[in-house]
């Protein structure tokens, strides 16, 4: 990428950041379609624990309207799902990327890349692939952000839809959406799986 393009779209970026925190705190948050606990428990083959619970420090800092954090059971394995649904986007209240909250947990990314995912309602869309590691666990994650119309990756380009939203419909409301499971051969495959039956579902919760 030229300079001169990098420095057109880091302009573009703070732009919409700024006009974002400046129009969504006029906005009216939006309510679920649907409570994210009503997200079924049976995906496929995989069999839903029961949901888990977030410590103050950590919902302190994540700051969602809502939230599900839900291990389901496979025939290969154990697989953690989280997503945090957010009814308005403003100023100290928004998404927060993985790329910022691994590091802070103790998380290496040694690899990241893009993947496409074909969902179960015949959409193709685009998730972030990571794999990670913490001393000698290590995992792959995907994750992704879902609105009421889109399912996108990149932060971004989330910025820059999140001006539109609220300029066009005054509707900022957003969730990140991760799937996390150990790392071995065919995990990745499997979160993509997990993913095609999943991301129509939350759909169903945030439209």
């Amino acid at each position: 990428m030229g300079k001169g393009i990098l420095v057109v779209w880091t302009a573009a970026l703070l732009a919409a950041t700024l006009c974002a925190s400046r129009w969504s705190d006029y906005r009216k948050a939006a309510a679920l379609a649907a409570p994210l606990d009503q997200l079924p428990r049976q995906v496929g083959p995989w069999t839903a624990a029961p949901d888990s619970s977030l410590s103050a420090h950590v919902l302190g800092e994540l700051r969602p309207t809502s939230y599900l954090a839900r291990a389901y059971h496979g025939p290969d394995g154990k697989l953690e799902f989280f997503v945090a649904y957010y009814s308005q986007q403003k100023t100290g209240v928004s998404m927060h990327s993985p790329k910022n909250c691994l590091p802070g947990g103790g998380w290496e990314v040694w690899q990241s890349a893009t993947m496409e995912v074909e969902t179960l309602d015949h959409r193709i869309v685009t998730v972030n692939r990571y794999h990670i590691q913490n001393g000698s666990d290590r995992q792959v994650a995907l994750y992704w952000y879902q609105t009421p119309n889109r399912v996108f990756a990149s932060e971004y380009l989330g910025k820059l839809l999140l001006v539109r939203d609220a300029l066009v419909s005054g509707d900022t409301s957003a969730a990140i959406v991760r799937i996390t499971l150990p790392d071995h051969p065919g995990a990745a495959g499997q979160a993509v799986r997990f993913a095609a039956r999943i991301i129509p579902e939350v759909d169903r919760c945030i439209r």
